[in-house]
C-alpha cells in the first residue's frame, strides 16, 4: 500500500472540509419598510436650482422630493438613498497624493485597465446587427412609451433625467459593429458638447441613456466591448462633474482670499465653499431620482469621486451600499460587469480597505449557479451561443475583480478563496480566474495541488485544456518544486488531447517551462511529441504561429547551439514550416537568438555552421523582386553576421572555401556580397601579417586567389558607389601583399565604373548631387595612385592619364567646378610625385620614386601634364568671369596661386608672372578674405628669409604684389 503524499494544513482545509450548507444572503433588521411613504425636504438656492437645470429662476425655498409618489401611491423606495447623500467618500485618482503613492507602488501583477480595455475591444466582436435607443441621435424610429399617471412635478423631473421626453426617443436598429461604435462616439461628443453649452441636464440624460444600453444583452457576444465603450463615456461624465465643482470651489476661494491659488491637491471637505457643496449634493439628488437600478448604479458610481467635496468619512459604507444594490440585477452577466465597474471605481477611491472587492466576489459566488440555470441556457439557445463562449464573456470582469482582490494579498486569501470555490459545481471558470489573478509564485508553490483540482473539477462549458494553459503561464514565470513530476502529471492529460488546437495551445505555453527546467534530452522528447501530434493530415499548417513561438522559446533559452542542432527533432520541426513568410520568420528567430548569444564568439563547428547555413538559405531563397527593401536589409544583416562569425583559425584555405560556398549560396543580396569581399580582404591582410610581409610561393598564391575572389565578386553588386569603394579597398589590400597586377586590375575597373556613376545619390531620404562624393573618392584614389608603380608595358603615368580621360568625358552638372577642383588635387599629387622620396610607401613595393629616381624625362612628363591642367583651369577662370561668377573666380584663382607659390618653380619668368596675375585676379573685386591674404603674405615673407636659390624670387614677388 503506497504512502499518501503529505499535505499541508491548507490542503486539508480545502479538500476534506464538510459540504457547506446553503446560506441565504446576509440580511439586517430595519425599522422602516423600504416602500413606506417618506417625504424629503431639500432647500435650494436660486443659483443651485439653476445649476441642476430646473430651468426656473424663481426662488424655491422648499421642494418635495417624491418623484415616484403618485405612481406608487406615495411610496418612494429610492428615498432612503436620497436621505443622506453624504455617506460615501471620494475616489480621487488624479489629485490625491495617497492614490499616487499607491499607484507607484503597484507591482507588475496588477494589470492597468487601459491594457485590459484594448484586449476586450479586440477580442469580443460580433457580426450580428445591433440596436440602441437614444434621444440625442438623428434618424431611427420613434419609441412609443406607455402613459403613466404621474403628477406634473414628477413628470418634469423624470423628463429631465430619464427618457420620458415623449416623441424624442428613437431606436436605431440593424447597426453593424462599426456603425454602433460610431454612434457611441457621437453620444460621447454630444455629452461634451452639451456640457460646454452649460446644458448639464442633457449631459446627465446622455449618461443615463448610455447606462441603459448596458441593460440590453440581445447580442450577448458583444456585451464586454459594449461595457468598455459605455463606461468610457461615464468616466468622461464623472470627470466633467468633478472638474466643474472643483473649478466652482476654486473660483469662490480665489474671489474671497487675495493671493490664493485655489485648492491644493490634498484638499479636505472643510476647505470647500458651501455653494460648491450644494451643487455637489444636487448631483447626487439627481442620481437618486433615477428609477432604473442599473442606470442609477452606473451614474452614481461614475460621479463617486465628487464625494471628496462633501466628506471623507465613510468609504466602506458607500461601497458596501452600492455592492448590495447590484444584488437586485437579475441577469448574471449584467451584474458581474456592474460589479466590475464598481470595483474599478472603488479601487481608485479606496487604496487601503479592499473589503468591498471581497464582498463583490463572494456575492458573485453566491449567484454562480445562475450561470448554468435553465433560463440562461434558454437565452443561449435562442442566440445560438454555446456555454463555452458564454462563460468566456465573464472572464474580463471576473478577472479584474479577483485581480484587484489578490493585489498584494497574502497567501491566506488564496486558501480562503479556494475553499469557497472548491464546493461550487462547474468551478472551472473560477479556478482559471484564480490562477490568472494571483501571484504566479502562489500558484507554482501549489502546482501539484492545482493539477489535482483541475483533474477533478467539472469542466462543462470550460475546457480542461484552458486550465492547464493558465497553470503553464504561472509556472513559466515562477519557480516550482519537482518540475519533472509536475510535467509528467500535466503531460499525461495534454498528450491525450485529441483536438490539435487544444494540444498546440497547451504545448505553446508549456514550452517555456520545459526549456527553462530541463536539459536538451527532455527538450528533444518534447519536440518529438509535438511533431507526432502535428504531422497527421498536415495539421501543422494551421498552427504556424504557435509552432513559431515554440521554436522561438527553444532557441532563446538554448545555451549550447551545438547540442541544439544535434537534436534529431529540431531540424524536422523546422522543416514543418512550408509557407515562405512563416519560414523566413522562423529562420530570423533562430539567427537572432544565435547572434544575441554569440555575437562576440567565433565558430568553426561544422554541425553548427551547416545548420545555420541551412537556416540562412531559407531566408535567402525567399528574396525576390517583390521583397521590400527593409526585409532585404534585415535578412542581409543576419546572414552577414553569420559570415563574420565563422572562423577556421589558421586554416586559411578552409576559410576561403567557406567564403566561396557562401557566395554561391547567397547570390541575391548585395549586402552579403559586400561583407564577403570585406572578409576576404581581411583574410588576405591577416595572411600578410602571419608571414610578416615575406610571402612564400604558397602564401603568394593564396593572397592572389583572395584578390581574384574580390575582383570576381564585386561586379555582382548592384550599387555603383559600393563597387567603387570595394575596388579601391581591394586594390589597397592587393598592393599591400605585392600583388601588383591585381591592384592595377582593380584600379582600372574602378576607372571604368566612374562614367556609370549616377548624377544623384540618396542621402537621408533626399536626393543629392553625387559630385561631392565623386570629388572625395577621386582624392582618395589619387592618394593611392601616388605609390602605385607604373607598368613597364603601359608607359609613364598611364593610370593617371586614364583618370584624366575619364574626367574629361564625364557629364558634369552645369556651372559645376567639381572637375576643376579635382584638377587641383591632381596637381598636388603630381607635385608630390616629382619629389625624390615620397612621404609614404608600402613595404616591398617600389613606387615611382624608386623606379625613376627623379629622372628628367619623368619630371618632364609631370610638367607636361601639369601644364595641360593649368590651361584647363585658366580657361575655366575666364568662363567664370564671363558669367559673372566672380566669387567662385576669386576663390579658384587664389587656390591656384597658392599651389604655384608652394609647389612651383618661381625662377621661371612665366610661372612667376602667372602667380602675380592670379593674385591680382583674386583681389580684383576685393572678394578675397583679408585673413587669408594676411596669412599668405606672412608665408611669403618667411620663404623670402630662407637661404636658397628662390630667396630673391620671393622678395621680387612680394614687391610686385604691392603690399
Amino acid at each position: 500500500m503506497s504512502t499518501p503524499r503529505p499535505q499541508s494544513s491548507w490542503e486539508w482545509a480545502c479538500r476534506i472540509a464538510p459540504p457547506v450548507p446553503k446560506k441565504k444572503l446576509p440580511s439586517e433588521e430595519v425599522l422602516d419598510h423600504p416602500l413606506k411613504p417618506m417625504t424629503i425636504t431639500v432647500s435650494e438656492t436660486r443659483g443651485a436650482s439653476k445649476r441642476v437645470g430646473t430651468g426656473s429662476s424663481t426662488p424655491t425655498p422648499s421642494l418635495v422630493m417624491d418623484p415616484l409618489g403618485a405612481a406608487l401611491d406615495g411610496s418612494d423606495p429610492l428615498s432612503q438613498f436620497a436621505k443622506d447623500p453624504l455617506t460615501t467618500d471620494a475616489w480621487d485618482t488624479s489629485d490625491s497624493p495617497s492614490t499616487k503613492v499607491s499607484s507607484s507602488s503597484s507591482d507588475e501583477y496588477m494589470e492597468p485597465w487601459h491594457t485590459r480595455r484594448a484586449v476586450i475591444l479586440n477580442k469580443f466582436t460580433t457580426s450580428e446587427k445591433l440596436s440602441m435607443v437614444s434621444s440625442f441621435l438623428a434618424a431611427g424610429e420613434k419609441v412609443v412609451r406607455p402613459q403613466s399617471s404621474v403628477s406634473s412635478v414628477v413628470r418634469t423631473r423624470l423628463e429631465q433625467l430619464d427618457d420620458y421626453d415623449d416623441g424624442s426617443m428613437r431606436e436605431l436598429g440593424n447597426l453593424s459593429q462599426q456603425e454602433y461604435i460610431t454612434r457611441i462616439e457621437q453620444l460621447n461628443k454630444e455629452l461634451v458638447l452639451n456640457w460646454e453649452k452649460d446644458s448639464r441636464v442633457n449631459a446627465l440624460r446622455i449618461a443615463i441613456q448610455c447606462s441603459a444600453l448596458l441593460e440590453d444583452t440581445s447580442v450577448i457576444r458583444f456585451y464586454p466591448s459594449k461595457f468598455v465603450l459605455i463606461t468610457d463615456i461615464l468616466d468622461i461624465f464623472g470627470k466633467l462633474v468633478y472638474d466643474r465643482i472643483k473649478a466652482k470651489a476654486e473660483s469662490k476661494i480665489t474671489a474671497g482670499r487675495k493671493g490664493s491659488t485655489g485648492l491644493p491637491d490634498n484638499f479636505t471637505p472643510d476647505m470647500i465653499p458651501e455653494e460648491a457643496k450644494e451643487i455637489c449634493s444636487n448631483w447626487f439628488y439627481k442620481c437618486s431620482s433615477i428609477r432604473e437600478l442599473v442606470r442609477r448604479l452606473y451614474v452614481e458610481a461614475s460621479i463617486l469621486k465628487t464625494y471628496s467635496f462633501l466628506t471623507k468619512a465613510e468609504f466602506s459604507d458607500a461601497l458596501t451600499r452600492l455592492t448590495k444594490m447590484v444584488r437586485g440585477i437579475g441577469d448574471p452577466l449584467v451584474a458581474v460587469y456592474a460589479r466590475c465597474y464598481l470595483c474599478r471605481v472603488g479601487m481608485s477611491v479606496s487604496t487601503i480597505n479592499r473589503q468591498f472587492l471581497k464582498e463583490n466576489f463572494y456575492d458573485f459566488l453566491a449567484t454562480y449557479h445562475q450561470l448554468f440555470s435553465g433560463p440562461v441556457r434558454s437565452v443561449l439557445n435562442t442566440q445560438k451561443v454555446d456555454m463555452c463562449t458564454y462563460l468566456h464573456l465573464y472572464t474580463p470582469a471576473l478577472e479584474w475583480i479577483v485581480q484587484g482582490l489578490a493585489h498584494n494579498a497574502p497567501e491566506s486569501l488564496l486558501v480562503e478563496i479556494l475553499s469557497r470555490c472548491y464546493h461550487k459545481g462547474n468551478s472551472a471558470l473560477l479556478l482559471n480566474t484564480v490562477m490568472t489573478s494571483f501571484r504566479p509564485s502562489y500558484i507554482s508553490s501549489r502546482a501539484l495541488y492545482f493539477i489535482e483540482l483541475i483533474s477533478a473539477c467539472n469542466t462543462e462549458g470550460y475546457p480542461q485544456y484552458l486550465l492547464f494553459k493558465s497553470l503553464g503561464n504561472c509556472l513559466s514565470v515562477a519557480e516550482t518544486e519537482s518540475p519533472l513530476q509536475v510535467l509528467n502529471e500535466v503531460w499525461k492529460v495534454i498528450s491525450k488531447l485529441e483536438q490539435p488546437s487544444q494540444y498546440i495551445a497547451c504545448a505553446e505555453v508549456w514550452a517555456h517551462f520545459v526549456v527553462t527546467h530541463f536539459s536538451n534530452h527532455e527538450i528533444n522528447i518534447f519536440l518529438g511529441d509535438i511533431i507526432q501530434h502535428m504531422t497527421p493530415n498536415r495539421v501543422y499548417e494551421q498552427f504556424y504561429p504557435q509552432l513559431l513561438n515554440i521554436v522561438d522559446k527553444v532557441v532563446t533559452h538554448c545555451a549550447d547551439f551545438e547540442s541544439l542542432f544535434s537534436m534529431d527533432k529540431f531540424l524536422p520541426l523546422i522543416d514543418m514550416f512550408h509557407g515562405e513568410t512563416i519560414k523566413v520568420n522562423v529562420c530570423k528567430s533562430i539567427m537572432a537568438a544565435y547572434m544575441s548569444r554569440g555575437s562576440n564568439q567565433l565558430s568553426n563547428d561544422p554541425i553548427v555552421i551547416d545548420a545555420l547555413m541551412f537556416v540562412c538559405r531559407g531566408m535567402h531563397d525567399s528574396v525576390s523582386v517583390l521583397t521590400v527593401e527593409d526585409e532585404k536589409r534585415q535578412i542581409g544583416l543576419l546572414i552577414s553576421q553569420l559570415v563574420r562569425q565563422v572562423n577556421f583559425g589558421q586554416d586559411l584555405e578552409q576559410q576561403l572555401s567557406y567564403f566561396v560556398e557562401a557566395r554561391a549560396a547567397f547570390t541575391n543580396l548585395d549586402s552579403v556580397h559586400t561583407t564577403l569581399v570585406q572578409c576576404v580582404n581581411k583574410l588576405s591582410v591577416n595572411t600578410g601579417r602571419i608571414v610578416r610581409g615575406h610571402h612564400t610561393r604558397k602564401t603568394a598564391s593564396f593572397v592572389r586567389a583572395c584578390a581574384a575572389y574580390c575582383y570576381i565578386t564585386i561586379p555582382s553588386i548592384f550599387s555603383e558607389y559600393t563597387r567603387l569603394q570595394l575596388y579601391l579597398l581591394s586594390a589597397e589590400v592587393a598592393l599591400m601583399n605585392q600583388c601588383l597586377g591585381q591592384a592595377d586590375a582593380c584600379l582600372k575597373a574602378a576607372l571604368s565604373l566612374v562614367p556609370e556613376l549616377p548624377t544623384s545619390i540618396e542621402v537621408d531620404g533626399k536626393m543629392r548631387s553625387s559630385e561631392p562624393y565623386l570629388t572625395s573618392y577621386i582624392s582618395h584614389f589619387l592618394s593611392l595612385l601616388l605609390i602605385v608603380p607604373d607598368s613597364p608595358q603601359l608607359g609613364v603615368l598611364y593610370l593617371l592619364r586614364g583618370l584624366l580621360n575619364v574626367l574629361k568625358h564625364y557629364t558634369w552638372e552645369q556651372n559645376s567646378s567639381a572637375r576643376i577642383r579635382i584638377y587641383l588635387y591632381v596637381i598636388d599629387m603630381l607635385s608630390t610625385a616629382a619629389q625624390e622620396t615620397y612621404p609614404y610607401a608600402i613595404r616591398k613595393v617600389d613606387s615611382n620614386d624608386v623606379l625613376y629616381g627623379s629622372d628628367p624625362k619623368f619630371i618632364a612628363e609631370i610638367n607636361s601634364v601639369c601644364s595641360g591642367l593649368v590651361e584647363e583651369i585658366l580657361t575655366h577662370l575666364k568662363f567664370l568671369g564671363s558669367s559673372d561668377q566672380l566669387q567662385k573666380q576669386s576663390a579658384l584663382a587664389f587656390d591656384l596661386f597658392i599651389r604655384i607659390v608652394i609647389r612651383g618653380d618661381l625662377t621661371s619668368p612665366g610661372l612667376a608672372t602667372l602667380a602675380l596675375n592670379l593674385w591680382n585676379l583674386a583681389n580684383k573685386n576685393r572678394l578675397l578674405d583679408p585673413k587669408l591674404a594676411v596669412r599668405t603674405v606672412e608665408y611669403l615673407k618667411r620663404r623670402s628669409h630662407l637661404q636658397g636659390s628662390q630667396q630673391n624670387v620671393y622678395n621680387e614677388l612680394l614687391n610686385k604684389l604691392g603690399l
